[in-house]
């Protein structure tokens, strides 16, 4: 079965796979690179690649808002009466013995 003339048009536009070329394409991500491979397999990172981004001098009167409210206060967790908070070992063992059941 082939396609009609019609819609193998329409096929043509759409953007190529991997599949459907030989196997010397590759598409990448279009992250680009930000350094180079040494011959030793270290990475070496050349800075002028690297992006940066300019954040504006004043936020508060900048029109785009951002994905997080400005508002939120920041969560903390409530770990009384164990000095090592949420780093806790014996916190884990405990709370992982009470969800699973198994000593």
């Amino acid at each position: 079965m082939r396609p009609t003339q019609p819609l193998y048009r329409r096929l043509r536009r759409l953007a190529l796979t991997t599949k459907q070329v030989n196997g010397g394409f590759y598409k990448g991500t279009g992250s680009g690179s930000m350094g180079r491979h040494t011959k030793h397999g270290d990475y070496v990172i050349e800075w002028h690649k690297v992006r940066t981004y300019v954040v504006p001098k004043e936020l508060k009167d900048f029109k785009l808002t951002p994905f997080v409210t400005r508002n939120m206060e920041p969560l903390k967790g409530n770990f009384e009466g164990d000095k090592k908070g949420g780093l806790s070992g014996q916190r884990y063992l405990n709370l992982w013995k009470t969800e699973n059941g198994v000593d």
